[in-house]
């Protein structure tokens, strides 16, 4: 059995009292984590006072070379990391590989933008003249904030969320105090032990908190981040913290939210668009047994395509096999808690109650399950004839391979309904005629951080709706959380804090020449 340790100070720590974790799979205990409430102050001092100064004193290049080490470490261990995935986590192989990969890569892209960005340790805009003197310029400057940065991450991405962040943070050369989920944090700590064991990371560049962060949000200061990824109820928690309210204490939230798949008017069965529609909303309810931020939870499609949408997809889904990811035909394994499923099954009837009505639910005949053992729940489509009166459809997410066909009567509407979720990750459109693609795509956009359009000539090139690219920024308004992560260099620049300098052009220009190495 795996005993769950943080990381602080530059050493590992061990718990003084602990809890079990079970498999989703066969509920067997499978790790001891801390059950201790800590106080980390010391943690946070340790990453601004040792931590802090070591990153800001190396280059973006130099930092870049850092993560270049870190992601391969990853990838050396990808198949252990697949295995663990699958026996702690409950992740089919794929699910686990989506994971892996997705924090190596993005590590990955991360550490080529600090080699592109070269050798120096800020990012300076455009100066301009402000006076009639033309020596008098004013500027703006980006220099990494001199606080910690602290990583909540959600029980979905143990890999990828920690990753991710930690990749964005180091490079923009801020210390990271991660705090992943409890529920899966075997995977995000044999990451971290991996990582660690690289040496490349300055003392206090990193550390980990297995188990709970005790009063940590609540003693962060006004040079501190706070980045959170879960759910809706937690981060509304976050925002109130002392830290946040008092101290000013910077935050990023990453919500889940009612994403949507759009099928347009003019799009017909059996077309190569309507293909990839089918296709990718059933990968976006099965994938990681739907519990995926970016997960599609709406779908949109106009009334006269309504019974051959639900026939297709049911019959789509009724192919899926459910049961233990360690077997090979398996597709779809369990949710990662009891809780998880508890609420999943509720979440399903509040839907019914408002009007929602059951399309499809899968026969779920698990394989190589031991009878009456794991968090597993059936994939079920719901449909909403009268979108408009079906309220939870657009007010209360399901976490979990659930989604809901809603049927409109114009593109109007359809907006309208979209817009209804108060703020989404990702819509996805499917269309081909452009007057009615610019329409959705201008109606939907400002709710969204995220608008993919697949059209015929895309249709067999285009990425997966739920696919995080670390090029493009990831967040959303309202329901998403408000927050906005990744994006390239635009990442950084939430770690850093945007300073205007106003002097001598000739002047300010040399202080950054000077910062180059």
């Amino acid at each position: 059995m795996i005993e769950l340790k943080s990381y602080l100070h530059g050493e590992w720590v061990s718990p003084q009292t602990t809890a079990l974790l079970v498999s989703p799979t066969t509920e067997e205990a499978i790790a001891r984590v801390s059950a201790d409430r800590p106080s980390l102050q010391t943690a946070l001092d340790f990453g601004r006072k040792v931590g802090g100064p070591a990153l800001r004193s190396l280059s973006f290049e130099q930092r870049g070379a850092m993560l270049k080490v870190l992601s391969k470490a990853i990838h050396t261990h990808r198949e252990e990391l697949i295995e663990l995935s699958l026996t702690t986590g409950g992740t089919t192989r794929s699910d686990g590989k989506f994971d892996i990969d997705g924090a190596s890569g993005t590590m990955a892209y991360y550490a080529a933008l600090g080699t592109k960005m070269g050798a120096t340790n800020s990012i300076v805009e455009p100066s301009e003249q402000l006076t009639q003197d033309p020596r008098f310029h004013g500027q703006h400057a980006w220099l990494p904030r001199h606080g910690v940065a602290l990583h909540v991450n959600a029980f979905n991405f143990p890999a990828w969320g920690m990753g991710g962040k930690l990749a964005v943070a180091l490079l923009a050369g801020v210390p990271v105090i991660t705090k992943p989920a409890t529920s899966t944090c075997p995977l995000a700590f044999r990451i971290a032990e991996i990582l660690i064991a690289t040496g490349v990371m300055p003392r206090g560049a990193f550390q980990f908190v297995a188990g709970s962060a005790g009063d940590l949000v609540d003693q962060l200061g006004p040079q501190d981040l706070l980045a959170f990824t879960g759910s809706a109820d937690t981060a509304a928690k976050l925002r109130s913290a002392k830290s946040v309210v008092s101290r000013s204490t910077r935050v990023n939230i990453e919500a889940d939210s009612l994403n949507s798949a759009v099928l347009a008017e003019g799009v017909s069965a059996g077309d190569d668009v309507y293909r990839t529609f089918l296709r990718d909303v059933v990968k976006e309810m099965t994938q990681k047994t739907g519990q995926k931020c970016t997960a599609t939870r709406r779908i949109f499609v106009p009334r006269a395509m309504m019974e051959q949408v639900i026939e297709d997809l049911s019959a789509e889904l009724s192919r899926i096999k459910v049961g233990n990811p360690a077997n090979e035909e398996v597709r779809m394994g369990p949710l990662a808690t009891k809780q998880q499923q508890t609420d999943f099954l509720a979440g399903l009837e509040t839907l019914k109650a408002s009007g929602a009505k059951v399309a499809f639910q899968h026969a779920l005949s698990l394989v190589d399950v031991p009878a009456g053992k794991g968090f597993f729940v059936p994939p079920t489509l719901l449909r909403a004839d009268d979108a408009g009166s079906a309220n939870a459809v657009h007010t209360h997410e399901v976490f979990g391979p659930s989604a809901t066909v809603c049927a409109y009567d114009s593109t109007d509407e359809c907006i309208a309904l979209v817009e209804r979720g108060e703020g989404g990750l990702v819509c996805t459109i499917y269309g081909e005629d452009r007057e009615v693609l610019r329409t959705l795509l201008l109606g939907i956009a400002p709710f969204h951080g995220r608008v993919l359009v697949v059209s015929a000539k895309v249709a067999d090139k285009t990425i997966q709706p739920g696919l995080v690219l670390p090029s493009c920024v990831h967040g959303g308004p309202g329901r998403a959380g408000g927050g906005e992560e990744l994006g390239g260099e635009r990442g950084l620049r939430f770690y850093m804090q945007r300073t205007a300098l106003q002097g001598d052009r000739a002047l300010l220009d040399r202080f950054f020449e000077a910062s180059k190495s």
